[in-house]
């Protein structure tokens, strides 16, 4: 499952390097909109999952670089945190 997770962040990488490319120089006519629009939409959507984690990563050695880690991955830096323990949960 790990090698899993490290082809999902070396392709998401590989799609920022994409658009930050279209960025510098844009691509031809159709295709820069598209990859611009493509790229808006999961800054959008790792940004909310940034957001949702927000609580989550407080107890974590460095939450802030995992947040960031968050919008550059997504569900891909998610997934590879590991769980936390839960101690004795008290039941009243």
């Amino acid at each position: 499952m790990k090698v899993f997770w490290w082809l999902g962040k070396l392709l998401t990488l590989l799609f920022w390097l994409v658009v930050l490319a279209n960025l510098l120089m844009p691509f031809v006519y159709p295709l820069h909109l598209l990859v611009n629009v493509a790229g808006s939409l999961l800054a959008g959507l790792h940004l909310l999952e940034a957001v949702f984690c927000f609580r989550s990563l407080r107890g974590r050695a460095h939450p802030w670089r995992d947040r960031l880690k968050i919008l550059f991955f997504g569900v891909y830096h998610l997934q590879t945190i590991p769980a936390p323990t839960v101690s004795k949960a008290s039941h009243a």
